[in-house]
């Protein structure tokens, strides 16, 4: 009878273990708040479809803007990875790549990632 109980315990164990994994995340999300720096004053940073400075053009924004990125730019460099970093550094790292950015470029709450060249860009 002991035995049975346990067997029963066990088994109901397992299924609690796998319902709980199934129930977490597979991959975290994080988001990197930068915003749009060094744009001449009468011009706007472009946000691109992709990482080319001949893609379509999706939203512009002016300095300041508080950008939300996706932590991927070109060259392998990744925002989770120079996080912490003097800011000094971090814009050294992006300075010639390009980042991916998370926009509603129409703001109808459709969105959709983006790309913006490093030069233009500065963690808050």
């Amino acid at each position: 009878m002991l035995n049975r109980i346990v067997r029963s315990f066990a088994a109901a164990l397992v299924v609690v273990a796998g319902l709980a994994a199934s129930a977490l995340p597979g991959d975290a999300s994080a988001f990197f708040a930068w915003r749009v720096a060094d744009v001449p004053a009468w011009d706007t940073l472009n946000l691109r479809a992709w990482p080319s400075s001949g893609s379509k053009i999706l939203v512009a924004y002016p300095n300041g803007t508080v950008l939300s990125m996706t932590g991927k730019c070109t060259g392998g460099v990744a925002l989770d990875a120079i996080n912490g970093w003097p800011k000094w550094k971090q814009r050294e790292m992006v300075r010639t790549r390009w980042c991916e950015v998370w926009v509603d470029p129409a703001g109808n709450g459709q969105f959709r990632t983006a790309w913006v060249y490093g030069k233009y860009i500065a963690p808050l």
